[in-house]
């Protein structure tokens, strides 16, 4: 990988792992808002009768709550490792990168000195 390239990989890390780590963010809240209003027994007029174990605690919401949150949590995981994944290999060839050019000045150094 050339050296201009590792711009454009730091920038995909960000573009992937900002977003994971918001949406990581907003499904917490969005637990955190379920474990406060939802019932905690099967509500089946609401049809409120799928579980969900929040801190422990089981609250039952509708299959469209569930699927929000799923949507939200499934999503935010998948952006955060993709990001993770590309922010190990930028630095990995960063640090390669420096590495390469410690070596070029210290040879540089021996053929001067």
């Amino acid at each position: 990988m050339k050296d201009s390239q590792l711009p454009k990989l730091r920038a995909i890390s960000l573009f992937f792992l900002l977003p994971g780590l918001a949406g990581l963010v907003l499904s917490a809240i969005l637990s955190a808002h379920y474990l406060s209003v939802l019932p905690t027994l099967p509500v089946p007029e609401e049809m409120r009768m799928i579980p969900r174990s929040i801190e422990g605690t089981v609250v039952y919401q509708t299959e469209r709550e569930d699927r929000i949150l799923d949507l939200a949590e499934g999503t935010s995981v998948g952006f955060f490792l993709v990001g993770f994944t590309f922010g190990i290999v930028y630095l990995e060839k960063h640090s390669s990168m420096l590495a390469r050019r410690a070596e070029i000045a210290g040879q540089k150094a021996e053929r001067a000195g």
